[in-house]
């Protein structure tokens, strides 16, 4: 139902102009406590910087700025304490935190906070704040898993196992560069998610409902106070856009995709068909009624919580579709979909590096499925072209040849004497010492040499310069991290400062 105060009026903040309060069902359907949930520490720190951005540029006085910091203070102790209750009532985090400091500081010093800014940009704000640090977390725990597959190849550089086509067998790779090829796809999501944080980190606060303010800001100060790299200029851009959030959701849903993909071969390559590797126990499940199961389960997960994340990216676009310019109530929907998103993907990233960490390989069968399918039989090709100077086309055929033969004798490359045999009868005599260099797998894997191949020098070569890239990119993520940090013990040093008495001119705010 309707509430009405006793004045025939509403009891809201930004109900001045109303005669009665939201109807329950209203409330109901608008409220964002759930989703805003995330955001409460973001939406402290930005009020702290906002004030005193205030004050700096004497907009509010440093009586106005003390209780509104010392009441902020307190809302963030309470909230570090677990004492910090959204109120559904209350809306949203940003009017919760304005309520607590009404009670602590009283109405007049927390309707000054809201000077100069408006819900609209408080809310972007406080989105990216969260955002950014959540895309940097992504990138530390992709980090962890790039390393457990590196360790994992470290040594198989000559461990020959078949590489696929259309889920055939088609020529021999080694175990080593198999597992590099997921730590080289990774590393692309890193670029992904790294570009993501640039756009993300950009500063909308001061933009205030759309068109700015004519009140004399510094947006450039509240960017430092809040670790931001620079503002986000045009306000109503700032106000109409949620590129960023998209940007951000894709570099998630591209990652997933590949961490979907690692998932799909640990199942594949763990069946009986395959017999490749072993999943540890404790990343497997058994069957309710089949007592032999052993079910890659975590694996399973990991593929299918990719489709949800694929939605959450099309829920987001198919939000911003149509929407004119400025704020629409439609951007209260952009975050449940972020923050979902980041858990399911921070989520099969630890379950996937904890399954890469304890796999177990098996190398002996590895090399036997090699030797039985024909794979080297591009190399022998090869050599052919190479050594006797035909044509590839030439040689394709006759190989070709050559293994219709081998299959209806029941015999493979590793028959040497058979391959003999039948090259002779088609005018190409090779030694056995020769067929052994090019059809023997090992062989055939150290004869690759090509920029990127899976010979062995090629992959240490990859496999250092991967390590090399993975600890650029982790330094660049602690950097990020610790700038965000040290700007929030600046803002927090500041509030220290003015709650003690001190001045804004005690304070150096260009660091």
């Amino acid at each position: 139902m309707t509430e009405h105060n006793a004045e025939g009026k509403s009891t809201k903040l930004w109900g001045g102009r109303f005669a009665s309060d939201m109807a329950d069902i209203a409330l109901d359907y608008s409220e964002s406590t759930v989703a805003d949930s995330e955001m409460i520490a973001e939406d402290i720190w930005g009020s702290q910087a906002h004030a005193i951005m205030l004050t700096a540029c004497g907009i509010i006085s440093e009586d106005d700025l003390r209780p509104i910091l010392a009441g902020l203070r307190k809302t963030e102790t309470e909230f570090e304490a677990g004492q910090f209750t959204l109120k559904r009532e209350l809306e949203d985090v940003h009017m919760n935190v304005e309520a607590y400091l009404r009670a602590d500081s009283g109405p007049e010093f927390a309707g000054k906070l809201h000077t100069g800014r408006s819900r609209n940009d408080q809310v972007v704000t406080d989105a990216r704040m969260h955002l950014r640090t959540r895309l940097l977390g992504v990138q530390a725990v992709l980090t962890d898993l790039q390393r457990a597959l590196l360790a994992q190849a470290e040594g198989h550089e000559r461990t020959v196992m078949p590489g696929y086509t259309h889920t055939q067998h088609a020529q021999p790779i080694s175990l080593a560069f198999w597992l590099t090829t997921y730590v080289s796809m990774f590393t692309r999501d890193q670029r992904r998610l790294a570009n993501a944080y640039e756009i993300v980190n950009q500063n909308p606060l001061g933009a205030a409902a759309l068109a700015g303010t004519s009140f004399p800001t510094d947006r450039e100060l509240s960017a430092r106070l809040l670790g931001f790299d620079g503002c986000h200029e045009h306000a109503l851009d700032v106000i109409s856009s949620r590129d960023w959030a998209v940007e951000a959701l894709f570099a998630l849903t591209m990652l997933m995709c590949n961490l979907s993909r690692l998932a799909e071969e640990f199942v594949l390559f763990s069946t009986y068909e395959y017999r490749m590797i072993e999943i540890d126990d404790a990343y497997s499940s058994g069957s309710s009624i089949m007592p032999q199961k052993k079910n890659p389960c975590i694996a399973e997960l990991s593929r299918g919580n990719t489709g949800a994340v694929y939605g959450r990216l099309m829920e987001l676009l198919t939000l911003l579709k149509a929407l004119p310019s400025g704020y629409n109530r439609d951007f209260q929907q952009d975050k449940p979909p972020l923050w979902h998103a980041l858990r399911l993907v921070e989520q099969t990233i630890v379950a996937m590096t904890a399954m890469v960490e304890t796999v177990k390989f098996n190398t002996e069968h590895m090399r036997e499925v090699v030797g039985r399918n024909f794979a080297t039989a591009t190399e022998l090709a090869n050599y052919l072209v190479a050594d006797r100077g035909l044509a590839f086309r030439t040689c394709h055929e006759l190989v070709g040849q050559l293994v219709a033969t081998l299959i209806a004798e029941g015999k493979t490359l590793d028959d040497h004497e058979d391959v003999q045999r039948i090259l002779a009868a088609h005018g190409q005599d090779l030694t056995l010492d020769e067929i052994a260099g090019v059809c023997d797998p090992e062989a055939c894997l150290a004869r690759q040499r090509s920029l990127g191949s899976t010979g062995p020098d090629s992959v240490l070569q990859m496999s250092r310069r991967f390590t090399e890239m993975v600890s650029a990119n982790a330094s660049a993520v602690e950097q990020r991290m610790e700038h965000l940090q040290q700007a929030h013990e600046k803002t927090r040093h500041i509030v220290d400062t003015v709650i003690a008495g001190g001045s804004l001119s005690d304070c150096n705010l260009q660091v």
